[in-house]
């Protein structure tokens, strides 16, 4: 076993248990797949009773830094997942006031850089995610819930392709703010559902050339495309993005 942890100096609480923890979890000591020792292992080592243990584990496992092995009663190391992170963000930045203006920003900042660099570093299987995406899109795209799902996917996609790991991270959130209000923009805007499919399969082929000054340029514009569509169907752009 990598770490061993040593009794606490004094009587403690399962956050500070959780804490120590944490603590070589985030510092590689415990690496991702390594499983933890038993509770009891872990009770004696901390020199606490087995239901401060337990507590403790599940303050890591709702943080989603550890996960019950299949099959078994042992708990391993796990790396978050966007989605996952995605949820907490969520709701911190709805509960924040966030308005449907300050994410569009954000995605103005985010997107156009991130096409780019998923010209320059795509793979094949990155690009023929990106493909199925824009595939996946036109063949819903009369159907307003299968359409934000697939709007979704391929901005999922083009930060895949990036080869940035920190991108998908901060995009998911930002995704799930906006998903209740591109369902209305669907909706209300028709056109809007061809001009998606356009920009996408614009995007797509630039990324497949390779010419990350032309994928930037058209993620800027079909970016800038949905922020005209929520004026145009009346979404105000300065009211908190609801939470639900």
């Amino acid at each position: 076993m990598s770490a061993r942890f040593e009794p606490l100096a004094f009587a403690p609480g399962y956050r500070r248990v959780a804490g120590e923890i944490a603590a070589r979890i985030l510092d590689r000591t415990l690496k991702v797949g390594e499983p933890l020792p038993s509770e009891l292992e872990l009770a004696a080592q901390f020199g606490v009773n087995r239901s401060m243990i337990r507590e403790a584990l599940r303050e890591l496992e709702s943080a989603d830094l550890i996960a019950r092995r299949r099959g078994t009663k042992r708990m391993v190391v796990v790396r978050p997942a966007a989605a996952q992170v995605a949820g907490r963000l969520r709701q911190a930045f709805a509960l924040n006031d966030v308005t449907v203006r300050e994410v569009w920003q954000m995605l103005e900042v985010l997107e156009p850089p991130a096409a780019q660099s998923a010209a320059a570093a795509r793979t094949p299987a990155t690009l023929a995610r990106i493909e199925s995406a824009v595939a996946g899109y036109r063949g819903a795209h009369r159907q307003a819930p299968l359409a934000v799902e697939g709007v979704g996917e391929f901005f999922r996609a083009i930060a895949g392709a990036s080869g940035n790991r920190l991108l998908p991270l901060i995009q998911e959130p930002l995704l799930q703010l906006l998903a209740a209000a591109l369902g209305v923009l669907i909706e209300a805007v028709p056109p809007a559902r061809e001009r998606i499919g356009i920009a996408q399969e614009r995007i797509c082929a630039a990324i497949a050339d390779g010419d990350g000054e032309l994928a930037r340029n058209w993620m800027a514009k079909h970016v800038r495309d949905f922020r005209r569509g929520f004026e145009l169907c009346r979404i105000e752009l300065d009211t908190p993005v609801p939470l639900g």
